[in-house]
Order: C-alpha cells, then sequence, then structure tokens
C-alpha cells in the first residue's frame, strides 16, 4: 500500500512532495526523481510521511530564523554566513519531505545578501579597526609626553591622576573595543608600558628626594622648637630673639603637611608664652595708669587757663609749671591714650609758642627800625603827593587830580597797616 504515486510515474508539478511504499518506505520527490529518507515500517503511511514532514518543518524553521537574524540585524554577516553553511549541508541529502529545493533556493539568496553584507562589514571592521589603533596610539603618545617632562617641573598628585585616567582608559578599550592584530597591539602595549615604567621611576625618585628635603627641613625645625622653648624664662625680653627665629622657620622649607602642623604648633606655643607675658605686663601697666591717667586730665583742666591769661610772659611761666608735673606722672598705657593726652597739652604748648613768635616779631628792634623808616618815607611820599594834588586841582587837569588821588590814596592805606 502507498499513499502517492508509483515510482515509475513522473510526478506533476503539484504532486506530494513524498510517499510511502507498502514497506514502510518514505521517499521525497526531488525534481523529477524520488530519494528514499528512511523507513516506518511501524506506523500508518500518514503517520509516516508526518514524521518526516516535522523534520523538513524543523529544517524550514530554522532556515526562516537566519533570514529574521539578517533582516533585524545586529548579526555578523559573516557568523551568519558560517549558520547557512552549516544548514546547507544538512538541508542537502536530508532525512525529510517537504521542498528541499525551496530551502537551498532560498539559502543562496540569502548567502549572496550575507557575501553582500560580509564585504560592508568588513570594511566597517577595516575601519574601527583603524580608529582603535589610532585611538591606543594617542594613549600611547599621551603618556609619552608625560614620562618626557621634566621630573622637577611635575604636579605629582594631578599627573599621577592623568596616568591613572589614561591606564583606565586603555584597559576599557582593551576590554569593548575591537581586537587589534597581535604584533600591533604588543607593539603598543609595551610602548605604554615602558612610557608608565619611566613615570613611576621619575614618581619614586621625586617622592624620596621630597621626604629628603621634608626630613632636612623637620630637623632644622626642631632646633628652632629648641631655641624657641629655651627663650622662656626671658619672657618679654625674649620677643625681639622669637623674631629671628621665626625669620629663619619661614626660611627652613617644607617638612610636609601634617609634621609642620605638629612643628608649628610648638613653635607658635613658645611665641606665645614670650607674647603672653608681654599682654600680662601691659595689662599691669594700664592698670598703674588709670591713676596717671586721672591725673593728667586734671592738669589739662588746669592748662585751659593758659590760653585765657593775657600775658604771655605769664602764660608760659604757667604752662612750664603744668609741663614739669606731667613729666613728673610718667608713662602712661597703652600708648594710644597717651598720645591722645599728649597731644592735647601740645595743642596748648603750640599755641602759647606762637604768641610768643608773635611778640617776637612785634618787638624786634630791627623790625622796629625798619619799620620806623618805611613810615618816615611813607610821611615823605604822602607830603609831596598832597601838593601833587593841590597843584593838579589849581591847574584843573583832571588826569593828573586822578592819578595823584589814587597814589595819595594807596600810600595812605600802607601807613595805616604799618600803624603810623
Amino acid at each position: 500500500m502507498t499513499s502517492t504515486p508509483d515510482s515509475t510515474t513522473t510526478p506533476a508539478d503539484d504532486a506530494p512532495w513524498g510517499r510511502v511504499d507498502d514497506d514502510g518506505t518514505v521517499s521525497v520527490r526531488e525534481g523529477d526523481q524520488w530519494r528514499v529518507v528512511g523507513q516506518y515500517p511501524d506506523g500508518t503511511p500518514d503517520e509516516a510521511l508526518a514524521y518526516y514532514q516535522r523534520k523538513f518543518s524543523d529544517l524550514a524553521g530554522e532556515v526562516t530564523l537566519v533570514e529574521v537574524r539578517h533582516r533585524r540585524g545586529g548579526a555578523s554577516a559573516s557568523d551568519l554566513r558560517s549558520t547557512v553553511g552549516t544548514l546547507r549541508s544538512r538541508i542537502t541529502g536530508a532525512a525529510a519531505v517537504g521542498n528541499l529545493a525551496a530551502l537551498e533556493a532560498r539559502l543562496a539568496a540569502l548567502e549572496t545578501e550575507l557575501n553582500a553584507a560580509s564585504e560592508s562589514e568588513a570594511a566597517e571592521a577595516k575601519q574601527a579597526l583603524d580608529a582603535a589603533i589610532a585611538e591606543r596610539t594617542a594613549l600611547v603618545e599621551a603618556i609619552e609626553a608625560i614620562a618626557a617632562r621634566d621630573p622637577r617641573s611635575i604636579q605629582w598628585k594631578q599627573t599621577s591622576a592623568e596616568v591613572t585616567e589614561l591606564f583606565e582608559r586603555w584597559q576599557r578599550h582593551q576590554a569593548e573595543g575591537p581586537r587589534l592584530p597581535r604584533g600591533t597591539g604588543q607593539q603598543l602595549w609595551k610602548r605604554f608600558r615602558d612610557a608608565r615604567s619611566i613615570i613611576d621611576k621619575h614618581r619614586r625618585e621625586f617622592y624620596a628626594s621630597l621626604d629628603e628635603t621634608h626630613k632636612s627641613a623637620r630637623d632644622a625645625k626642631q632646633r628652632l622648637i629648641e631655641r624657641a622653648e629655651a627663650l622662656a624664662p626671658r619672657g618679654e625680653d625674649g620677643i625681639g630673639a622669637y623674631r629671628e627665629l621665626l625669620d629663619q622657620w619661614k626660611q627652613a622649607g617644607r617638612a610636609g603637611k601634617k609634621a609642620d602642623d605638629a612643628l608649628w604648633a610648638r613653635f607658635k606655643a613658645a611665641g606665645d608664652a614670650l607674647y603672653g607675658a608681654r599682654a600680662e605686663r601691659e595689662q599691669a601697666d594700664a592698670e598703674a595708669s588709670k591713676e596717671k591717667i586721672v591725673a593728667k586730665r586734671a592738669l589739662l583742666d588746669e592748662a585751659a587757663a593758659v590760653e585765657r591769661e593775657k600775658d604771655t610772659a605769664a602764660a608760659r611761666a604757667l604752662l612750664t609749671g603744668i609741663q614739669r608735673r606731667w613729666d613728673e606722672i610718667g608713662r602712661i598705657f597703652p600708648r594710644d591714650k597717651e598720645r591722645a593726652l599728649d597731644d592735647e597739652l601740645r595743642r596748648i604748648e603750640q599755641s602759647v609758642r606762637a604768641r610768643e613768635d608773635a611778640d617776637w616779631k612785634n618787638n624786634n628792634p630791627e623790625t622796629k627800625a625798619r619799620q620806623g623808616d618805611m613810615l618816615s618815607q611813607l610821611h615823605d611820599a604822602i607830603g609831596k603827593l598832597e601838593a601833587d594834588l593841590a597843584t593838579a586841582e589849581a591847574s584843573g587837569d583832571q588826569r593828573a587830580i586822578a592819578q595823584a588821588r589814587e597814589a595819595l590814596s594807596a600810600r595812605k592805606a600802607w601807613l595805616t597797616a604799618l600803624g603810623g
């Protein structure tokens, strides 16, 4: 019993793709020929066909899956080509019933598309590889530029961060970027590694030198601290020497932040003790000056009479007595209060001196002699001008009258000014 035409019969285009012979042999139609794909003796012809048709469906599903992966993108064309090759080998001569030629045609069409896509992918891959090599080379050149810097001019904290960032970028690029050709990758890594080693060497040398510098500064500052602390018994008198030590401290250099903070705390404490002694003395002086301030203010009240005294000599005598008692009272602290009181007394003293200067000017014999000569000359000139005026009036010469009156008025004004 069979479910399809006899094998000697040429099948039509719409004939079934499979048949089952009476002994359970299953064949698939391939063009005008039938190919035996297996036997299914323990079932009905329909069950036998269904079994091998399911196998065909599985193969068709795999072809469809590859087509979908290609259309949706994301899968490598070269990987899909490999899958297509594997599928073709399984479809050719497959133990399945169905249009195997159609599956092969679909695979052939898909392979043509994948070949074109592979060429495009190859170009993109080459472009990506070139970009990756350029980026990796840029990282190498950046770290080589750092390695070429003068170690003495490098800010190591900032530079170390730069090197770390470059190395992290290298690792990310190596993990996420395209794989570089072995020779190229090794050459670039060797350059990067060598530059990094040079930087590490320079950094170690710098910090070794810095440690030595810090140690020298620590030793110098320790000695300054000991000298500053030794000034404590001198109290306020040690401030001058402490200031000299402070100048040396500023020139001693850096000892490292933590060490500098601790050393400075000790050095400052030694200075604070000296300045504290001064503050205590000034406080005591200020307390002792309270009575002196009251006494000097009383003298200032008394000195107000100096300016009211009309007689200059008496004013000077009164001021001199006040100044003598002022000096006997002594210094006042704080100094700004002393300066304010001294300024008030000085203003009174300047007022008396100005009066004395004026008296001397008025009573100077030489000045009086010169003034007498001038008065005499002015009287003579006025007499002559009065005669000239009378003559001009007699003649009626208005111009001469005006000139004589103007000159006479000027001479009389000078005479009045000189007290004549």
